[in-house]
């Protein structure tokens, strides 16, 4: 599974970060979590407002930064 946080610029972005890789843990998975702050790359996911998560290529969520919980059901929901 892999699990990109897009954003970077904002104090959101950077918490939104810390939340997906605590969820990644909780949830039981080890590998890296990746975060992309380059806007160029953010945009070819179609995302227009950060923070973002995208799980297996696909974004899950947009413009909101989610709590640990609410990030642990997305990841659960695509195991």
């Amino acid at each position: 599974m892999e699990i990109i946080a897009l954003g970077g610029c904002c104090s959101k972005s950077h918490q939104n970060y810390e939340n997906v890789k605590i969820a990644a843990k909780n949830c039981g998975l080890l590998q890296e979590i990746k975060q992309i702050s380059d806007m160029e790359k953010i945009l070819a996911y179609g995302v227009m407002a950060t923070p973002a998560i995208v799980i297996n290529n696909q974004v899950v969520s947009m413009g909101r930064l989610l709590t640990v919980e609410q990030i642990e059901k997305l990841i659960k929901a695509r195991m």
